[in-house]
């Protein structure tokens, strides 16, 4: 089967694949679980590395829930090693006529809110309060971890330029 027609089964596997994620409150799926499951659910299997043909698929997943009105299932698809969503996540702007964004959290606050958007949309059971984006486990850790902080130099005599005790007097010139 050539690869043009193994991509738009492994489309309309997806959309429902997807769908049934967004159901589940916080549900995400890994590109190579998804890559997987859509082999699994076609019978269409290829050697082909996923990274070559995941991206395709799902620009036609963007399409037909665009087609739908339907909020993007594609924001629920992550990297396993960071959970950020893919470079093919600007199809969902470009084809809601959004521009793009170039900053990457910006654009995983963007899949966050999206991710939001399925949830409601799909009908998973939200938390009382009505859920609120948020940032794949993954990328959460990362972005929450607390930098080192440096504090800030105590300053300096006016003198003779020597860093002042804690007490703001200068040994030396006192």
């Amino acid at each position: 089967m050539p690869q043009s027609e193994a991509i738009a089964v492994w489309a309309s596997h997806a959309y429902p694949l997807l769908a049934k994620v967004s159901g589940s409150y916080g549900g995400l799926v890994v590109y190579g679980g998804l890559a997987e499951d859509l082999q699994r659910a076609s019978g269409i299997r290829t050697s082909v590395p996923f990274r070559h043909w995941i991206g395709k698929v799902l620009y036609l997943v963007v399409l037909e829930g665009h087609r739908r009105g339907e909020p993007p299932l594609t924001a629920l698809v992550v990297h396993r090693h960071d959970g950020r969503v893919g470079e093919g996540y600007k199809a969902v702007l470009e084809v809601a006529g959004e521009p793009p964004i170039t900053d990457d959290l910006e654009r995983e606050y963007h899949a966050a809110a999206a991710r939001l958007a399925c949830y409601r949309y799909f009908g998973a059971a939200l938390p009382p309060d009505g859920g609120s984006p948020a940032l794949a486990p993954a990328l959460q850790e990362r972005v929450s971890r607390k930098r080192p902080s440096v504090p800030a130099p105590r300053p300096s005599c006016p003198g003779c330029f020597v860093q002042l005790p804690r007490t703001g007097v200068c040994d030396s010139c006192g």
